[in-house]
């Protein structure tokens, strides 16, 4: 024991509190000379891989006199043993630790076996027939249970000896089960491939605790694969060159060159990286690239099954039908897109995507053809279905992911049941969804891509609709001309400035707008503008909800002025009180707006749906949020898939639209401060912008050098493969 630190050891009398993601516990303990009592419980705090009520438990620490709470035992280590006692042993098992045995069963079977009984759960479980009125089933039941829950245990300590959180250990538990030791021990690397929520630098770290060289092989290999999968998550690359591979490897890894180049053939020989040329891809990223431009080569060359249509004559008929007149550039958009199999249409907001979008598929209803519409994300399908008033889907639901099989339903073997399909929002499109989609279009079927080449990229890797419009295949038609004007219709103008790298058109003094920009350049004094935009002068003015219609965008994550720090200080005004759940220093309570941040097929949930928390259990460590009146339940371990989302950086925003925004720009920002962030940003807002900044930010914004552009194959592959 430590100098100075106390120990002191009882009975797990009852679980007050539990992070599963630090493993932070407070607990009461009775003595162990008073566990039949309970006149003398003891509250204790602190970190420990997994408790259970009626484990006898070791303390090391010191008594702290809390305001709040009173006289505490402060742990600086907590070690929890099995119970010996039978009136221990009967807590224990009565807890709910094991599935089928509640207090009166537990009280049976401990009267029955006494002190003993832990060690006949472990090696003679056939010996529960003794107990009476307990059945071969119910005793198989027991068995199951007992031996999961004891491998679980020592697996859950293991990692936490590793430096594993417990809320990763409970995913890597989920993931290996009863494998999950002999796993890390062999590869700890694998956890970065296999297990969400878990990186390299975790599995790194995890690696070099347990003794593998940091110039090893096995290092060398996993470190080769996370510069490509940070090239991919960073900048959208679908390659790197072995020179900047090298360089990004040596520098995060200190390994020699020499190491590399050995680990970069080890990689390719296990087939998880692809060699062409002096490009080395993830081997995922290849197959994609590969396979979206043999899809849409066999689109464009195979016949459609129905008969062709008169396209000049069809868009008269769309004319009339919608009651006006379409202007030439969308009439010729229209009649490129009907004469071919697979085509483009890219413009800007307020240019007449929308009124295409629902102009070809009312034609194409009228000749009784299957059409579907979709988009990459929820709220862009959800926005699509409103302005077309034909129904629209994601394309993760549209091709119906599988749980159990961890796939799509429709693929290459088993195609969608269409034939015509329109996708909005197409700039989102990153390769990995666009193959999944391509590889199950049946080949006679009819493809529009509609989207803005203007907005920001995909946030995974690719460069989809850029390359395609750029390899020249399919033909694009490109809408300049702006024919929405909301109101005063300052919002699409001033996108339209944006994007020619223009400032703002501002109204005058007085006068009514839907697009403001407010200066500010001290960080305090945005934050307070922009709590005092939301929650006040928003709502006062133009009547929008500040939970369901207001919307913060900004450029960053981290900082004064990030989403993370924005969200705590918006919710400490909107929602500061009630039960919640911590994560990482986030409450989550009722009434909180949040945004999933992942895919989560089991849950049908995708990255950048937002939703509403319905309800909190704090009892039970899990809360359920409403999704567009569907109603999705999280446990405590998977609230790493949720943030608050009364802020949001711009990227997340890309599908969505919401009434009003309110956008921050600061030279905070600077690394990220570009046109097309701009740009995007101004055209998520449907009815009200208030640009909330510096003009000095603004300037950069508009005249910074573009970013790095994504490195792709897509286009040469195309331009390749249509010259063979």
């Amino acid at each position: 024991m430590a100098s100075g630190l106390q120990q002191i050891s009882g009975s797990v009398d009852a679980i007050l509190f539990r992070n599963n993601e630090t493993g932070y516990t407070v607990l009461s303990i009775l003595p162990i000379a008073e566990v039949q009592s309970d006149k003398r419980k003891i509250t204790v705090v602190g970190r420990c891989a997994t408790v259970w009520v009626g484990e006898e438990l070791t303390a090391e620490g010191s008594w702290i006199e809390d305001p709040r709470f009173g006289k505490q035992f402060k742990a600086e280590s907590l070690r929890c043993v099995a119970p010996t006692s039978a009136e221990g042993i009967k807590r224990f098992l009565s807890s709910g630790l094991i599935r089928g045995i509640g207090p009166v069963l537990a009280e049976a079977i401990v009267k029955r076996f006494g002190s003993d009984t832990l060690h006949i759960l472990d090696h003679r479980p056939d010996r529960l027939r003794e107990v009476p009125g307990l059945g071969a089933k119910k005793c198989n039941q027991i068995r199951a249970s007992w031996s999961e829950q004891r491998q679980s245990h020592e697996t859950m300590i293991f990692l936490q000896s590793q430096g594993i959180g417990t809320g990763m250990s409970a995913r890597i538990w989920r993931r290996y089960g009863t494998d999950a030791i002999a796993v890390v021990k062999q590869n700890p690397y694998r956890l970065a491939e296999e297990v969400r929520g878990i990186g390299f630098l975790t599995a790194d770290q995890i690696a070099l605790r347990m003794g593998i060289e940091k110039d090893s092989l096995l290092r060398a290999e996993a470190g080769l694969l996370h510069c490509l999968k940070m090239a991919a998550e960073e900048y959208g690359h679908v390659y790197l060159r072995q020179s900047e591979l090298f360089l990004a490897a040596n520098e995060a890894l200190d390994i020699p060159v020499e190491r590399l180049a050995e680990a970069l053939n080890a990689d390719a020989e296990r087939g998880v990286v692809t060699l062409e040329e002096d490009r080395v891809y993830l081997a995922e990223h290849f197959s994609d690239e590969q396979k979206i431009a043999e899809c849409l080569l066999k689109l464009v060359k195979t016949k459609a099954k129905f008969r062709p249509i008169n396209a000049e004559k069809a868009v008269a008929w769309a004319e009339e039908k919608m009651h006006l007149s379409l202007a030439s550039a969308q009439w010729r958009a229209l009649v490129m897109a009907l004469e071919n199999k697979v085509s483009v249409i890219t413009g800007g907001p307020g240019v007449g995507k929308t009124t295409i979008i629902k102009a070809l598929a009312s034609v194409y209803s009228v000749r009784k053809l299957r059409i579907f519409l979709a988009a990459p994300t929820g709220r862009a399908a959800k926005r699509m279905a409103e302005s077309t008033g034909f129904p629209a889907a994601t394309l993760h639901r549209l091709l119906k992911y599988q749980p159990q099989t961890g796939q799509f339903y429709y693929n290459c073997d088993q195609r969608l049941p269409g034939d015509v399909f329109i996708l909005d929002e197409s700039s989102m499109l990153d390769a990995a969804l666009t193959k999944d989609f391509l590889v199950a279009v049946p080949e006679s079927a009819v493809v529009v891509f509609v989207g803005d080449t203007d907005q920001l990229p995909s946030v995974g890797a690719g460069n989809v609709l850029a390359d395609i419009i750029a390899s020249g295949v399919v033909p694009c038609t490109h809408l300049t001309m702006i024919f929405r004007q909301d109101a005063s219709g300052m919002i699409v103008k001033n996108a339209h400035h944006v994007n020619q790298g223009e400032m703002f058109e501002l109204p005058a003094p007085g006068v009514e707008s839907d697009f403001y920009f407010v200066e500010a350049q001290d960080p305090q004094k945005l934050q307070a503008l922009l709590l005092k935009f939301m929650l006040q002068r928003i709502p006062s003015k133009f009547a929008f909800d500040p939970l369901h219609d207001i919307q913060v965008l900004t450029p960053m994550r981290r900082g004064e002025l990030g989403t993370d720090r924005l969200n705590l200080l918006i919710q400490q005004e909107m929602n500061p009180s009630g039960e919640a759940l911590w994560r990482g220093g986030m409450p989550f309570r009722p009434n909180d707006r949040v945004m999933q941040i992942s895919n989560d097929y089991d849950k049908d949930v995708f990255n950048g749906d937002i939703g509403i928390i319905q309800m909190v259990d704090a009892e039970n460590r899990a809360l359920v949020v409403n999704f567009d009146s569907r109603y999705v339940e999280y446990k405590a371990d998977e609230l790493d898939e949720l943030t608050l989302a009364y802020a949001t950086s711009i990227h997340k925003s890309q599908g969505s639209e919401y009434p009003a925004v309110i956008i921050l720009m600061h030279t905070q920002h600077f690394k990220l401060l570009r046109k097309n962030l701009l740009y995007t940003a101004i055209t998520r807002g449907k009815k009200l912008v208030v640009v909330i900044g510096s003009s000095k930010a603004l300037w950069i914004a508009l005249h910074a050098e573009a970013v790095s552009i994504r490195q792709t194959t897509l286009s040469e592959r195309l331009k390749r493969l249509t010259a063979l």
